[in-house]
């Protein structure tokens, strides 16, 4: 750390204090309520200038650093307020649209709306049999004129049934190879043809979606790079995603204090070697993580490009997590799986997995590793070379 950041991040905390107070989440809220507090505390960032700190001052961001974006991070995990919400649409999806987007009319329109939380962005990649291999995606975008017609059927799609505009990934030409046959565009949501239908988790979250497409009408100039280039565009998103994805933590404060509190054999569990060795481990993999992180941010801050670290983070993390949430659930028993003021455990223990999944499965990002920093040969793919439209 340098003596501006030192700065910055005191800044960021005395502002915290003082304001996290007045927007925090209170256990029984319901999705509306979570949302509409959500939008409440993103329009106090985005006057504070702490809503989109990397993106540039004439999209409503700060115009500031990698590096500034995690201070600000780390101290806004220390405050349970409402940040969820609006991860993929400032991390991944609008920053994908304000680099490729043809109009900078329309992106100094939009920019600033989702910043402040006003509007809010999708992310429409996964199909029901297109997830880990992306370039497997079977919606399709047809040339009419000067516009496109999409069809298709998108998966998994967080926050789609309350999403303004979208970005989305579709087949555009099928007798070339998979990969280079993608194009990239987004969506208004509200457009005629979509109709999204939610899923409800086994944790009672309602955050996923499906997003179907019946010959849905946008104009070419709703095209985000290349036609047919749109697999590098999705890689673009993703590095973004899983950079997001593994700047989760586990709660590690809050089950410290956890342990403090919960008795076992008559002495707080926090005395207990093997909780505290649990505890130490979490920490010290935390600590390391957050320097790979660190490295990685400073890198693209230097003009680099997202690149693999990401994907060892993201591995790691979900380990983490998991580890973490299975800790609380055997301090508190049977409580663990009961409603109420220590539910938010539970569902970090049940939402673990979930974080091995998003934004790349775990055994691809073990490919990426293997093949991007080990140097090992790529896996046989039979596909490889065939257009798409000879697989089977």
């Amino acid at each position: 750390m340098n003596p501006e950041l030192d700065q910055y991040r005191e800044e960021c905390r005395a502002w915290l204090n003082e304001n996290a107070r007045h927007c925090l989440l209170q256990d029984g809220m319901t999705l509306d309520e979570e949302i509409a507090l959500a939008r409440k505390w993103q329009a106090l960032k985005a006057d504070a200038g702490y809503a989109a700190i990397t993106l540039p001052c004439e999209y409503g961001g700060a115009g500031k650093s990698e590096l500034h974006k995690i201070v600000f991070s780390e101290e806004e995990m220390q405050h349970r307020v409402p940040r969820q919400y609006f991860i993929i649409s400032l991390s991944n999806a609008l920053p994908t649209f304000l680099h490729y987007g043809q109009s900078n009319e329309l992106k100094c329109e939009l920019g600033p709306k989702a910043v402040r939380g006003e509007q809010l962005w999708c992310q429409m990649f996964s199909e029901p049999g297109a997830g880990s291999d992306l370039a497997a995606v079977r919606t399709k975008a047809e040339k009419d004129g000067d516009d496109w017609i999409i069809n298709g059927q998108k998966l998994w799609t967080s926050w789609a049934q309350i999403a303004d505009w979208g970005v989305i990934l579709t087949r555009t030409d099928p007798t070339v190879p998979k990969h280079k046959g993608l194009s990239y565009f987004f969506v208004n949501m509200k457009s005629p043809g979509i109709e999204v239908r939610t899923l409800k988790r086994f944790t009672g979250d309602q955050d996923l979606n499906e997003v179907f497409f019946n010959d849905v009408r946008i104009p070419d100039s709703q095209r985000l790079g290349e036609v047919n280039g749109g697999f590098m565009v999705a890689i673009h998103t993703l590095m973004m995603e899983r950079y997001a994805v593994s700047s989760v933590n586990a709660p590690l404060d809050e089950i410290i204090e956890l342990a403090k509190n919960t008795k076992v054999g008559g002495e707080p569990a926090i005395h207990d070697s093997a909780i505290r060795e649990t505890i130490a481990d979490t920490f010290i993999e935390q600590q390391g993580l957050r320097n790979i992180h660190r490295r990685a941010v400073q890198a693209i801050s230097d003009g680099g490009s997202p690149g693999p670290e990401g994907a060892i983070r993201k591995l790691l993390m979900g380990e983490s997590l998991l580890r973490a949430g299975k800790l609380a659930m055997d301090l508190l028993g049977a409580e663990g799986l009961r409603a109420g003021s220590y539910n938010r455990f539970a569902k970090s223990w049940l939402n673990a997995p979930v974080l091995r999944i998003a934004g790349g499965t775990d055994e691809v990002l073990k490919n990426t590793v293997a093949e991007r920093i080990l140097g090992l040969p790529q896996e046989m793919r039979p596909d490889k070379g065939k257009a798409f439209n000879e697989l089977p």
